[in-house]
């Protein structure tokens, strides 16, 4: 990810202690640093690492109303002025400077520089295993809806029948001998009924869960909250847990991507105003993913967003083929030590030297991963057949309640 992406920025004022004055100019986010430059001169005053505060106040003093402090190592930045307001700004940027103590991803960071190749290798299948995971269980989740409608459909069934024997009860004469035992057959049907099944909302798994700043439509208020991404739908509460609003997935109607960590969801209505959420979080890339193969249709990338994008996508088909292709090369190099020699002479140093950085554990390690992967897809491509089965079962079944429907509703017309 590119650290200069500006995740947002303020007008506000800056208190330039050298100079004993305040500059007018723009606090700016960053994923890693928060940035100060002013409006006449363009000149940057202030750049630090989120990792190097200590402290983010809002303070008063007897000359300054209203103003964020920030401390960072021993010095102390004051801010005023700040738009839309101070609360706003404050919360976004606590959330981002907590988010970037609990990651510690400059210290993840240091340490992949020392890593091996198979380290990386590993790293690289784990987040692939990660991401068939979750494809699963969305994957399980619509088959349980499949579940769901065939249950509904066979209810449907039978109350088609149900409704075919009181139809013939009606255009039987009064003197037919069998009208007595026919109306009695609604009420054992009742006794028959099946239970209702459980509702799948209480039963459905969390895909992820975040912490986001939200914005709810026009509000300029920003306020802390967290968003849950389920299998079917998604669900945004306040900071206490509070439920604010749950989108079933057929209920959103766009979901745009403003930059990698800001969203927006909107659900559109006629005659009302649109119920719209503003979604901003550090940990906003861990959940675009998820949300592009929930609502890939429904997804829009807009300007800030399409770099991000096509970081992203263009070269996940190379980086797919190139995983398999050397973790398959490596594990079968390092389990197979033996190898003839002349099959080696072609490498040059450098290869060989990266070839050796894999040790036998890791090899059994890329083993194993590779093992669960493709157990991952088997399961996977079972259900997809499943699931084309109960689609192909779906359809007869409407098809046929279609014409039940047509058919009975011709039996009533005559008997009005």
């Amino acid at each position: 990810m590119n650290e200069d992406i500006r995740i947002h920025s303020w007008p506000c004022s800056y208190y330039l202690d050298t100079n004993k004055q305040w500059i007018s100019g723009k606090l700016s986010l960053t994923p890693v640093s928060i940035k100060f430059t002013a409006d006449k001169t363009g000149e940057l005053l202030v750049d630090f690492h989120l990792s190097g505060i200590s402290e983010i106040k809002k303070e008063s003093s007897h000359l300054i109303f209203s103003s964020l402090t920030i401390l960072e190592k021993s010095t102390k930045h004051w801010f005023s002025s700040l738009h839309p307001n101070r609360n706003v700004v404050f919360n976004i940027l606590e959330h981002f400077w907590r988010e970037q103590l609990l990651s510690g991803s400059e210290a993840r960071a240091g340490a992949m520089l020392e890593s091996s190749k198979g380290k990386e290798l590993t790293g690289m299948l784990e987040g692939s295993q990660k991401r068939l995971e979750d494809t699963a269980k969305v994957l399980h989740s619509q088959g349980e809806q499949f579940d769901n409608i065939m249950r509904g459909l066979h209810k449907i069934e039978g109350d088609m029948d149900v409704a075919d024997r009181l139809l013939t009860e009606l255009e039987s004469p009064s003197w037919w001998p069998f009208s007595s035992k026919l109306w009695k057959t609604p009420l054992e049907w009742k006794l028959k009924e099946t239970p209702a099944a459980p509702d799948p909302k209480t039963q459905e798994g969390i895909l992820l869960r975040i912490p986001v700043i939200i914005t709810h439509r026009t509000d300029s208020n920003a306020k802390p909250g967290k968003l849950t991404l389920l299998p079917s739908g998604l669900e945004i509460r306040d900071c206490n847990s509070q439920l604010l609003h749950r989108f079933e997935s057929r209920d959103v109607d766009d979901i745009r991507v403003h930059t990698p960590y800001e969203i927006s969801i909107r659900q559109r209505f006629i005659g009302k105003p649109d119920n719209s959420f503003r979604l901003l979080s550090a940990r906003m890339p861990e959940v675009i993913p998820i949300l592009e193969m929930q609502f890939s249709r429904k997804m829009q990338f807009l300007e800030d967003a399409l770099g991000f994008a096509g970081a992203r996508k263009s070269p996940q088909a190379d980086l797919g083929t190139s995983i398999w292709q050397a973790a398959s090369g490596i594990v079968g190099g390092a389990l197979n030590p033996d190898t003839p020699a002349g099959s080696r002479e072609g490498m040059d140093t450098e290869q060989l030297q990266q070839h050796e950085k894999v040790s036998q554990e890791e090899a059994r390690e890329l083993r194993q991963i590779l093992k669960k992967l493709k157990g991952l897809a088997l399961e996977t491509e079972a259900e997809l057949e499943r699931q084309d089965e109960a689609l192909d079962s779906i359809s007869s079944s409407v098809d046929r309640a279609t014409l039940n429907i047509e058919r009975q509703n011709r039996r009533m017309r005559k008997l009005t």
